[in-house]
């Protein structure tokens, strides 16, 4: 079987393709923005690093011919000057939906957020539920993966939970009360190439979450005991944090805002878990939190 990626140089495509290089036979197009992304992709007869733009879905299906499924991951939370939801999330998704259909692609596996709504009043839900309903009317076999906060080694995620639990006192928004199900990414991409290999001929929506609720606070202090630290943990008010970087977005023309506030203090909540849809055993939380600490380690 052969795959194409894009955001193949994205902690979830990174991870994704170190996992089908190490232990399957599965080749790969990894489609990324510039050389420079180019750079970071492993080195593998498996692996076809190739450039890609979502202007033109005719010259994007040229770049991902002989895919039999398309996996697309690219996708943006924090806007900038020169890249909008409207451009990142849901342009792009139209683009590689059109090329998959040019290609006769077998299946499409699209990786969404939960909160994702084309209803919702948040921009970034919004842009994601507007790319789902694109995927869902493709008449494409499609897994549209809705997942929570990821975890593992190289994901942001990891980055700012260790940084927040290496310190002796730390403030968080709100005061990390809202509830998260942090999922592995490892168990995230079993569940991609699962997919992948489904045979299903339509377009299915899962939920994809970690085994563990817990709040932020409680996740911090956690990480923070496995590293026999103790953190002392404090309260940016969540108000004044999104006055805070209204201002500031708007004059750096990008970043840190209001809708991005909101995504991440919302409580990660589904009504099913589609571990079991999805075929995958779901990692426990403390030894996803193993692997990151023994990575931070081996630096």
């Amino acid at each position: 079987m052969k795959i194409a990626i894009t955001g193949a140089n994205s902690s979830v495509g990174l991870n994704l393709l170190n996992h089908i290089v190490s232990a399957t036979e599965i080749s790969v197009i990894a489609g990324v923005r510039s050389d420079r992304a180019m750079q970071s992709l492993p080195s593998s007869p498996q692996v076809d690093p190739r450039i890609i733009s979502y202007q033109d879905p005719s010259k994007l299906a040229a770049a991902l011919e002989g895919a039999d499924c398309i996996v697309h991951l690219a996708g943006i939370l924090i806007e900038n000057k020169n890249t909008s939801y409207a451009s990142a999330n849901v342009d792009a998704t139209e683009a590689v939906v059109k090329a998959a259909q040019l290609l006769g692609a077998k299946h499409m596996v699209f990786i969404s957020v939960v909160g994702a709504g084309k209803d919702s009043s948040n921009a970034y839900f919004r842009s994601k539920g507007l790319a789902e309903e694109l995927v869902k009317k493709s008449g494409l076999p499609a897994s549209i993966i809705r997942t929570p906060i990821l975890l593992g080694p190289n994901t942001a995620g990891a980055s700012s939970l260790i940084g927040a639990a290496t310190q002796a006192k730390t403030k968080i928004l709100g005061g990390g009360k809202y509830s998260m199900r942090p999922l592995d990414i490892d168990d995230l991409n079993q569940a991609i190439l699962n997919c992948c290999n489904s045979g299903s001929t339509e377009a299915k929506l899962y939920e994809l979450v970690g085994p563990e609720p817990i709040s932020y606070r409680d996740l911090i202090q956690k990480a923070a005991s496995m590293m026999n630290n103790k953190v002392e943990i404090g309260s940016v008010p969540v108000a004044i944090a999104k006055l805070v970087a209204a201002i500031s977005s708007r004059v750096k023309g990008g970043g840190i805002t209001p809708t991005v506030i909101d995504v991440i203090t919302m409580d990660e909540v589904v009504d099913s878990n589609a571990d079991g849809a999805l075929n995958i055993t779901l990692t426990p939380l403390q030894d996803t939190l193993k692997k990151i600490l023994e990575h931070k380690k081996s630096k």
